[in-house]
C-alpha cells in the first residue's frame, strides 16, 4: 500500500483559527435563525421568542429538530425557499413508505460539492485522478453528492452507480481508477473478488461510508485492496455525504465546521456533554438555504474533539459513529427501521404483527432475514406468504430479504418491558 498525503481544497477555510471560526460560526448561526423565523413557520413557531444567540452556547436553549418533525412536514413543509428556487431534490427511506425529503438551491449544490471537494483532497486523491464511483445515483444522495464533489475538485469521474459487480470487476481492471468510493461492505467483495483474478489493483484511496463499519473492516478492505481506507459520514437531513469525513492520517472525521455546527448530548437528557464524551451527534446548517436544519438530533453515537488535526486542520473531529440511539438497522446502506417493517406487513394478508429481524453478515455483506408468523385466519400455502412477504418488504425499502414463516408462538413477545424486534448477530 502506497502512503498517500492529505491534500487541502480550501486551506485558508480549513486551518481557519479557531477565535475566527468560532466567529464565522455564530454570524452564519445567527442568520439561519432570521433564514428560519422568516420562512419556516413550524420552526418559527417552535422557536418562540427565544432570544437570538450572542455566543455559541446560547444555542442549547433551543429545541431539538428530530426525523418525526420532517416526516410530520411531508413533503416540503419545512422548506425556507419557494419550490421554483430549488435546483435538485433528493430523498431518504421514511419508517412509513414516505421518503424524508430534502431539497437544494444551486448555492446549497455548490457548497454540497465544496464539502465533498475538501475531503477527498483531505483523504489525499490528487487532482487529475480517476474516481471509480459505485455509490447508488438517484434520490439517495450518495452517487451525485461524491460526484459533483469530485468534479469540484478536479478529480475525473467513473459514475458506475450500485451493482452488476462483473462490471464494475471490468471496469476497475481496464481504466485503473486511483480512488474509489462505496459502501465498506462493497469494498469488501470487491476486494475478495479483484483478489482472486491475480494482480493488485490501482487503487491507492477508498471513500467508504453510509453503513457502520470497524477497524477490523477497514483492515481487511486495505489489505485486500492495497489502498488507505478512509471513513466518510453525513447525512441526507443535513447536506449528504461530506458532512465530515477522515483525512489520509485517520485520526477522527474532520467536521466541515463552517457550515456545520456540531454538538454531542446525554442521550436520555439532551444535556450537552464535554469533548471526549460519547453522546448523540446534533448538528445545525449554517449556510442551507433551501433546508436549514437547527440542533438536527442525527440519532449518531460518537465523541467530539477540537485539538487541531496532524495535518492542521482546526476543524472539530468526530470519532467512527460507535452506534445509533435509537433501533435504526443499516443494511447495506439501506436505513431500516422496525417500525418501517411493521408497516409493509400490515399490507400483507394472512401475516401476525408478530415479527423478529435478523441481521447477519454473511462473507462481506449484510444480509437481513425476518420471521414472520402466519395470523389464524391464514389457511394457505406458507411458502406462498413467504414470498408475499418479502415482495412487501422489498417494495418498501428497496432491499431484498429473506422471509421465514415460523409456527405460531414461535417469535418474541413482549414480557412488559419494551420489545426487542432486532436480533443483530453481526460484529461490528
Amino acid at each position: 500500500m502506497t502512503p498517500v498525503t492529505p491534500g487541502f481544497h480550501r486551506p485558508d477555510v480549513e486551518r481557519l483559527p479557531r477565535p475566527e471560526l468560532e466567529a464565522l460560526q455564530l454570524q452564519r448561526l445567527r442568520t439561519t435563525i432570521h433564514r428560519l423565523r422568516e420562512h419556516s413557520p413550524p420552526i418559527a413557531e417552535r422557536i418562540g421568542d427565544l432570544a437570538d444567540p450572542t455566543n455559541l452556547d446560547d444555542l442549547a436553549a433551543f429545541p431539538f429538530l428530530r426525523k418525526a418533525d420532517l416526516r410530520e412536514h411531508y413533503p416540503f413543509g419545512l422548506f425556507t425557499v419557494p419550490r421554483d428556487q430549488l435546483a435538485r431534490i433528493h430523498a431518504s427511506s421514511g419508517t412509513t413508505g414516505k421518503p424524508t425529503v430534502v431539497g437544494y438551491t444551486a448555492e446549497d449544490l455548490e457548497i454540497f460539492a465544496e464539502c465533498v471537494a475538501r475531503c477527498l483532497r483531505g483523504a489525499g486523491i490528487e487532482p487529475g485522478w480517476m474516481l471509480h464511483n459505485a455509490y447508488g445515483y438517484g434520490l439517495f444522495t450518495g452517487g451525485l453528492g461524491l460526484h459533483g464533489g469530485a468534479e469540484a475538485a478536479g478529480i475525473n469521474v467513473v459514475p458506475v452507480s450500485g451493482g452488476n459487480t462483473e462490471r464494475q470487476l471490468m471496469l476497475l481492471e481496464d481504466f485503473a481508477p486511483e480512488a474509489i468510493c462505496c459502501t465498506p461492505s462493497y469494498a469488501l467483495t470487491l476486494a475478495e473478488l479483484l483478489g482472486e483474478r491475480g494482480p493488485s489493483s490501482s487503487l491507492r484511496v477508498g471513500i467508504l461510508g453510509a453503513e457502520p463499519w470497524s477497524l477490523q473492516m477497514r483492515e481487511a478492505i486495505e489489505a485486500g485492496l492495497g489502498l488507505t481506507a478512509v471513513n466518510i459520514y453525513g447525512l441526507s437531513e443535513v447536506i449528504g455525504p461530506g458532512v465530515s469525513c477522515e483525512t489520509a492520517d485517520r485520526d477522527g472525521l474532520v467536521i466541515m465546521e463552517d457550515h456545520f455546527l456540531p454538538e454531542i448530548v446525554d442521550p436520555d437528557t439532551g444535556e450537552r456533554l464535554p469533548d471526549g464524551e460519547i453522546g448523540v451527534l446534533v448538528l445545525t446548517s449554517l449556510t442551507k438555504q433551501a433546508f436549514p436544519v437547527l440542533r438536527y438530533w442525527t440519532g449518531d453515537l460518537c465523541s467530539l474533539t477540537r485539538e487541531p488535526s496532524p495535518c492542521g486542520r482546526t476543524h472539530a473531529r468526530m470519532s467512527f459513529v460507535v452506534g445509533r440511539a435509537d433501533d435504526m438497522l443499516v443494511i447495506r446502506g439501506v436505513n431500516v427501521y422496525p417500525s418501517q417493517v411493521e408497516h409493509a406487513l400490515l399490507t400483507v394478508d394472512g401475516v401476525s404483527p408478530h415479527f423478529q429481524l435478523v441481521v447477519r453478515r454473511e462473507g462481506t455483506l449484510d444480509t437481513l432475514e425476518i420471521r414472520v408468523e402466519p395470523s389464524a385466519a391464514h389457511h394457505g400455502d406458507d411458502e406462498r406468504l413467504a414470498l408475499e412477504v418479502t415482495e412487501a418488504l422489498r417494495s418498501t425499502l428497496g432491499l431484498g430479504v429473506a422471509t421465514t414463516v415460523e409456527p405460531p408462538g414461535s417469535v418474541p413477545r413482549s414480557e412488559g418491558g419494551k420489545l426487542a424486534r432486532t436480533h443483530d448477530l453481526r460484529e461490528l
